[in-house]
C-alpha cells in the first residue's frame, strides 16, 4: 500500500479546486468534451426515467461503468499538463489501456454497490411508500413529504453507508491506477488509508463534489460540461496531494 500523507490543512480541496481550474485554463479546456459525455448521460437517464424507471437501473450501471474510463481522460490531461507534454484529447482517451483490467475490475465493483443499492432504494419505498414508484418531477416532494419521514430517515441512513463505501474506496484510486503500476486492491486500501488519516479534508472534499456534480446533475445538467472537468482536474492533484511519491 502506498504511503500517504497526513494531515493536510482543512480548506486543502480549494486549492485542488484552484489547480484544477489552472488545468482546465493550460488544456484549453479541451476536458469540456467530457464534460459532455456527462451531461449527455444525465439527460439519458432523466429520460428513462422519465418514460420506464424500471430501466433506469441499467442505464446507470452503463454510468458508473463509463465512469471512471471517462474521468480518467481527464486525470491523463492533468498529467499531461505536470509533465510538461503536449496536450493530447487523443491520447488521454486511451490512457486506461495501459491497466485496462485494473480499472475495468474497480468499475465494476463500483457497478455492484450501485446495484445494490438500487435494490435497496427500491425496497425501502416499497416498505415505507404510500403510492406508487414516484415519477422524476415529483421524486423530491414525495421524498420529503412530512408523512414519508420514516421512509427519508432510513434511506438516508442507509445511503450515507453506500456512499461512504463508494467514496472510501474511490477517492484516489482511479488517478493511482492511472499513475502507477499497481492494482485494484491497493488503489483500493490506499483509498480507504487517505481518508482515515484526512478525514476532515475529504469531507469537506466529497460535499465539494456533491455541489458541483450533484446539483448540476439534479437542477441544471449544461453546467456538467464545466463542473465535471474542474472535479476531474482536481481529483488528480487531490491524489498527489494524499499520496506520496514512491
Amino acid at each position: 500500500m502506498a504511503a500517504i500523507q497526513s494531515d493536510l490543512p482543512l480548506l486543502s480541496p480549494m486549492t485542488w479546486l484552484i489547480k484544477g481550474f489552472d488545468d482546465m485554463r493550460k488544456t484549453h479546456f479541451v476536458g469540456a468534451f467530457y464534460g459532455l459525455v456527462f451531461v449527455v448521460l444525465g439527460y439519458a437517464l432523466a429520460l428513462v426515467y422519465a418514460h420506464y424507471w424500471k430501466a433506469t437501473m441499467g442505464l446507470t450501471a452503463s454510468f458508473f461503468l463509463l465512469g471512471p474510463i471517462v474521468c480518467t481522460g481527464l486525470y491523463e490531461l492533468s498529467r499531461q499538463v505536470q509533465k510538461g507534454e503536449e496536450v493530447s484529447l487523443p491520447k488521454s482517451m486511451k490512457a486506461w489501456l495501459p491497466n485496462w483490467k485494473m480499472m475495468g475490475l474497480f468499475a465494476i465493483l463500483l457497478t455492484f454497490l450501485m446495484i445494490v443499492w438500487a435494490r435497496v432504494s427500491i425496497v425501502l419505498f416499497a416498505l415505507f411508500a404510500d403510492q406508487e414508484y414516484p415519477h422524476l418531477q415529483s421524486l423530491i416532494s414525495q421524498i420529503v413529504d412530512f408523512k414519508n419521514i420514516e421512509f427519508l430517515l432510513v434511506w438516508t441512513c442507509v445511503g450515507a453507508i453506500f456512499a461512504s463505501l463508494v467514496f472510501a474506496i474511490s477517492v484516489v484510486s482511479v488517478p493511482m491506477l492511472l499513475d502507477r503500476s499497481t492494482d485494484t486492491l491497493e488503489a483500493i486500501f490506499t483509498s480507504a488509508n487517505a481518508l482515515w488519516n484526512n478525514a476532515l479534508v475529504c469531507l469537506l472534499w466529497a460535499s465539494l463534489i456533491v455541489c458541483f456534480i450533484g446539483l448540476a446533475l439534479v437542477f441544471f445538467k449544461p453546467l456538467l460540461v464545466i463542473t465535471a472537468p474542474l472535479i476531474g482536474h482536481a481529483t488528480w492533484h487531490a491524489y498527489h496531494a494524499l499520496v506520496l511519491p514512491d
